[in-house]
């Protein structure tokens, strides 16, 4: 299409219990752009609901991260909104996380705790000093005894985390045999806690094991009950491991759903916020393309039962679009390849609704022009195949360069082309002069041209004696300007006189009369170029459009009866007329010499691969030179493909932007942005 989709504004009035159901509709269905801003801008309200959806999101986010668990970004394709169901489930699975995490946390504190007082026994496990000593040299307060057994439990809960018991087993006679009744225990807390510890184990009858005299160090069997002690602890956390593998396998995909269902939720409540609503009612309002208008309100009647109170308006008919305070949102359709250049036009902003489409335009010429920059059959093949590589089907890793993937196809077979057409691959010539040679071999016989076939169709190498060729390419470069110039004026004057600017639409600079002003120049300058002279008509033939656009604003003033004709007075309107028509002439003129850049480019990037096939050859003689003139070839190319390829883009991109988008694109539009919760699926 040359124009943007033809839109209508669609206002509707529901009920409030029918709210969730309809926005959950709009925003699968991606059709609807909302009044007044989208769907992103804060909630009017903190409401009770949303921030009980917004509480699930986060507890479950927590859980996910806990258990290792990746969250979708937004609702996936299958997502519905969240039932009672799902709550319970959310509190369940929350309760369940709850426990395990708290036991793992625990364990870990525990395991700490014990880690810290075995380091601190190490360390004076070999200490020549009285055991009775340590108490007082050390970090550690360890206090050694008995105690039943039925209250270990109760102290160790007791002093929570302010000191380490460690059951030590039944003493053991010479023989071997169990000499008590495994009541022994080692506490070990830090020096500020040792008040603490000491009161705790006189409350549960603490009885102290008195050390032999003059025994020296840590006692072996103090430090073999906290290497059980932290064995005991990596065993339980080993359990806790395998407990957490089993609540990710069992709840993985019903945290992934429920997620998806919250976002959905959420994004349904930002939009309930910015309502205008009633206890029982609200109304929605936005744009939609015409051709979907019926259909929505067919499936929204069936949904609220006709309920649902619709009304439609075209553009001309809301005072807001007709006094300029409203935009109406382009929505543009195109197919698979004209689509993967729409984002070098919004970038650079979106075209008024109603004027022409430059889309078309821009897809073609982005890629001719890159192409003639980046001419090689090998080079092109590798932009071809990440094309593809960043595809629907390429892989997942790829998947944020999902947009790049048309343009790169295009501009890989483009520049494929012109490497056919150079001969080169992989900036290595004459791989292609057979093949070359029977084509043109053919041509000639066809045609009856005498001579040998060239094996080069278009040699950008300059050659000794012979720049012919050069020119011509030249000359080929400027005329590809001059045609993306007169689109550019073309389109500007169409869009003109659709939106009834005819004055700018047929006297300004880049309106009828500086279109006819730098076509008659450019005939001009071919028919000198081809032998011609400059003729006396010619002075009249530049002379009828420079004077239309010097007085083009009088002449359109007293057309449109608007007094006075010269509102600011004879001299500024002359000092204007002058300035204009100057920078008319040296517009057009800097304009189609820009696009002299594209032939040097074009001759830069066969001077850079013919540097890099010459390196190649210079060492291919040197005892390793195969294989440094691989490695030379190889870097010579990823170095002009990353490059070089990146500054031709940075090219095309700016010839778009300054020689052809600067006709016509003097007032942007809205670009149409439907309401939807999956961001990342096209529009």
């Amino acid at each position: 299409m040359i124009r943007p989709r033809k839109m209508k504004q669609i206002e509707m009035t529901i009920l409030a219990r029918d709210a969730d159901r309809v926005i959950e509709y709009l925003g699968r269905k991606a059709v609807l752009h909302l009044s007044g801003g989208t769907e992103e801008e804060p909630l009017s309200q903190d409401t009770e609901v949303f921030r009980h959806i917004q509480d699930n999101l986060e507890a479950l986010k927590t859980e996910a991260g806990y258990l290792g668990i990746e969250l979708p970004e937004e609702p996936l394709e299958d997502t519905a909104l969240p039932t009672e169901a799902d709550n319970a489930l959310t509190g369940h699975i929350g309760s369940a996380f709850n426990a395990l995490s708290i036991r793992e946390n625990e364990q870990n504190l525990e395991r700490r705790r014990v880690e810290e007082a075995r380091a601190e026994a190490k360390a004076f496990e070999n200490l020549n000093a009285p055991f009775a000593d340590l108490d007082q040299l050390s970090y550690l307060t360890l206090r050694v005894g008995r105690l039943d057994p039925k209250k270990q439990a109760s102290l160790r809960e007791s002093l929570g985390d302010r000191a380490v018991i460690i059951p030590l087993g039944p003493a053991v006679n010479e023989d071997g045999a169990a000499a008590g009744s495994g009541d022994r225990i080692l506490a070990a807390a830090s020096r500020k806690g040792r008040f603490a510890l000491d009161s705790e184990l006189q409350k549960y009858s603490f009885t102290p094991i008195v050390i032999p005299e003059g025994y020296k160090g840590v006692p072996t069997e103090l430090l073999s009950g906290l290497e059980k002690r932290l064995d005991s602890i990596d065993g339980v956390l080993a359990n806790i491991q395998k407990e957490k593998q089993q609540l990710k396998s069992e709840y993985g995909p019903v945290i992934r759903r429920l997620t998806a269902s919250y976002l959905m939720a959420g994004a349904v409540e930002r939009l309930k916020g910015r309502l205008r609503a009633t206890q029982s009612a609200c109304q929605l309002s936005g744009w939609a393309p015409a051709d979907q208008v019926g259909e929505i309100a067919k499936v929204l009647g069936e949904m609220t039962e006709g309920r649902a109170a619709i009304r439609t308006f075209l553009p001309e008919e809301i005072p807001d679009v007709r006094e300029g305070r409203e935009k109406v949102p382009v929505s543009l359709e195109h197919g698979a390849f004209v689509r993967g250049f729409e984002k070098v036009v919004f970038s650079y902003g979106a075209p008024l609704y109603g004027t022409i489409d430059p889309t078309p335009f821009v897809a073609v010429s982005f890629a001719v022009l890159f192409g003639i920059m980046f001419g090689d059959l090998g080079q092109g093949f590798v932009l071809f195949l990440l094309g593809l590589l960043t595809g629907k089907k390429g892989p997942k890793f790829l998947k944020n360069f999902r947009n790049y993937s048309i343009p790169l196809i295009a501009v890989g077979i483009t520049s494929m082309v012109m490497g056919l057409l150079t001969g080169e691959v992989f900036a290595v010539e004459g791989l292609l002069a057979v093949p070359t040679r029977a084509v043109t071999g053919l041509f000639m016989r066809v045609f009856n041209i005498p001579g040998e076939p060239p094996h080069v169709i278009l040699h950008l190498m300059p050659e000794k004696g012979n720049l012919a060729k050069l020119f011509y390419f030249f000359g080929f470069t400027i005329s590809v300007g001059i045609a993306l110039n007169s689109i550019g004026l073309l389109v500007n004057i169409s869009n003109l006189i659709t939106l009834r600017k005819y004055e700018k639409a047929f006297f300004s600079k880049t309106g009828l009369a500086g279109l006819l002003l730098f076509w008659y120049a450019v005939s001009i300058a071919v028919r000198i170029i081809l032998g011609g002279k400059f003729a006396y008509y010619d002075v009249l033939g530049l002379l009828v459009p420079v004077f239309c656009i010097f007085f083009g604003p009088m002449f359109w003033r007293i057309v449109a009866r608007e007094r006075p004709i010269m509102p600011e007075g004879l001299m500024v309107f002359i000092m204007e007329g002058f300035v204009e028509v100057l920078e008319t002439a040296s517009t057009y003129v800097s304009n189609t010499v820009s696009f002299l850049r594209v032939g040097a480019f074009a001759l830069s990037h066969a001077v850079l691969s013919f540097i890099i096939f010459t390196l190649s050859e210079m060492v291919a003689d040197l005892p390793v030179g195969p294989v440094l003139a691989l490695i030379i070839m190889i870097a010579g190319n990823a170095l002009i493909i990353v490059l070089e390829g990146m500054i031709v883009a940075i090219q095309v991109v700016r010839l778009q932007y300054y020689e052809f988008f600067s006709k016509f694109f003097t007032e942007t539009g809205v670009e149409f942005k439907p309401f939807r919760f999956r961001k990342g699926e096209s529009q």
